[in-house]
C-alpha cells in the first residue's frame, strides 16, 4: 500500500484506510482529512474505487447538485465513524455497538443492490451497476470492504495504534507473532521508544541518589 498526497493507504484494508482519514481519531482533538464531497471523491480516486474519469464527473456534478452531494458526504462520514468504532472496539476486545452495526448493514444492503456478477476470461467478477452519477459509490466500496474483513480470518489481526495520546490508527497486523503496536515506528513508535529510554535513565539516576 502507499501514501497518496494527503491520504494514507497503508493499513492493509480499504475500510481501515477510510477510517484513518481522521488523524488522532481517539483523541480529544481529531483532525479530519475529509471536509467535503470533493475530498471524498479525491479519496475514492486515490484509493482506486473511482477512475479519474468517474472522479472528474462526480466533482463536476457536485457543483450543480450541492445538496445531494452534501447528503452523500454526510452518509459517508457517518459510515466511517461507525466503521472506526466497530474495529476499534474489536481490536480492544470490547463489545460492538448494535447501532454501529446497523449503520454498516444499511450501507451494505445499498451497496449489494448495485453489484452484479459479470463474465471475464478467467471466470467471473463483481461489477458495479447504475453508478455513473452516484456520490455514494465510495461509501459502497468501503462498506463492502468492511463486511468482507469482518467475515474473514484477517479480523483477528485488526489492531489499533497503542499511542496513549489517542492516535487511533487502525491496521492489519501482519507481523509473524502479531506484535506490531504502532501506526509507524517513525512516529508513535519512536516517541514510545524515547519515552521508555527517558524513564529508564530517570529511574537509574534516582537509584544513584
Amino acid at each position: 500500500m502507499m501514501s497518496t498526497g494527503k491520504f494514507d493507504f497503508e493499513s492493509g484494508e480499504l475500510c481501515l484506510d477510510f477510517a484513518n482519514t481522521v488523524d488522532w481519531h481517539a483523541s480529544l482533538q481529531p483532525h479530519d482529512r475529509l471536509t467535503d464531497i470533493y475530498d471524498l471523491v479525491a479519496w475514492g480516486e486515490a484509493a482506486g474505487t473511482l477512475s479519474s474519469q468517474e472522479a472528474e464527473r462526480l466533482q463536476q456534478l457536485a457543483e450543480g447538485e450541492s445538496e445531494k452531494a452534501g447528503s452523500a458526504f454526510e452518509r459517508a462520514v457517518i459510515l466511517r465513524e461507525a466503521i472506526y468504532r466497530i474495529f476499534s472496539n474489536r481490536a480492544a476486545g470490547e463489545d460492538i455497538n448494535s447501532d454501529d452495526l446497523d449503520i454498516l448493514n444499511e450501507a451494505l444492503r445499498e451497496a449489494m443492490s448495485h453489484l452484479q456478477l459479470t463474465i471475464i476470461l478467467q471466470g467471473f467478477q463483481w461489477q458495479w451497476i447504475e453508478i455513473e452519477n452516484t456520490f455514494d459509490r465510495v461509501a459502497w466500496a468501503v462498506a463492502r470492504s468492511a463486511g468482507e474483513l469482518m467475515t474473514s480470518d484477517q479480523l483477528v489481526r485488526v489492531s489499533e495504534c497503542a499511542d496513549d495520546r489517542g492516535c487511533g490508527y487502525l491496521f492489519i497486523d501482519t507481523s509473524r507473532n502479531s506484535s506490531r503496536r504502532w501506526c509507524s515506528m517513525e512516529t508513535c513508535g519512536n516517541r514510545a521508544k524515547a519515552s521508555r529510554s527517558y524513564r529508564r535513565k530517570r529511574e537509574a539516576m534516582e537509584q544513584v541518589d
